[in-house]
């Protein structure tokens, strides 16, 4: 009895984790966006009013807006990448990831969007419009186009940030490259917003 208890925990359990993401076969490991950004002993800062800075999740294409990692084939074609998923949404790791390299790499106070109303100061949001493999290039490309607002919208400001590391289009090499490439845009933007 408690061993077919088991193998029923085992399969609904699979079958659940099939439903999160749409049904499809999910891999045995899920891919997810860790920073490279050398961790500060410990974390704490204060800033003055309209100093904090909001990160907000990126707006993506449809595309992007899904647990599997595209391949550009041709200049109108989109395929996904064979046994790569990711844990979550790209548009919200890469959030996360941005949100830890800024904490990590300056001395701003990084505020979640739910807390922004502690500090409406600065706030960035942006599009992530380039988030996975090229084919035609042999590369992964990340690129996120940001845009940097004062509290009111006085003043704001856009900018381009791009990445792109070689990989062959395998599930082996576009998620570690995507990794590397999607640190060297936050690495990039925490340089912009750093103050």
């Amino acid at each position: 009895m408690m061993r077919h208890t088991r193998l029923f925990l085992v399969a609904f359990t699979a079958l659940s984790l099939a439903g999160c993401f749409g049904g499809a076969k999910v891999p045995a490991t899920l891919l997810t966006l860790t920073s490279t950004a050398p961790a500060p002993a410990e974390v704490a800062r204060a800033s003055a009013p309209g100093e904090a800075l909001t990160i907000d999740v990126p707006v993506v294409s449809k595309e992007l807006a899904t647990t599997r990692v595209p391949a550009t084939v041709g200049s109108t074609a989109v395929a996904y990448i064979k046994d790569l998923m990711w844990v979550e949404s790209p548009d919200r790791l890469f959030q996360d990831l941005l949100q830890e390299t800024v904490i990590r790499t300056t001395n701003r106070v990084v505020l979640d969007p739910r807390q922004s109303a502690l500090d409406p100061g600065l706030k960035l949001t942006g599009t992530l419009t380039r988030f996975g493999y090229d084919s035609g290039e042999g590369m992964v490309v990340v690129r996120y186009d940001g845009a940097l607002s004062t509290a009111g919208g006085t003043r704001v400001e856009t900018r381009r940030f791009e990445a792109k590391v070689p990989a062959d289009g395998t599930a082996g090499t576009v998620g570690p490259a995507l990794n590397q490439a999607a640190n060297q845009v936050a690495t990039q933007v925490a340089g912009w917003v750093g103050g």
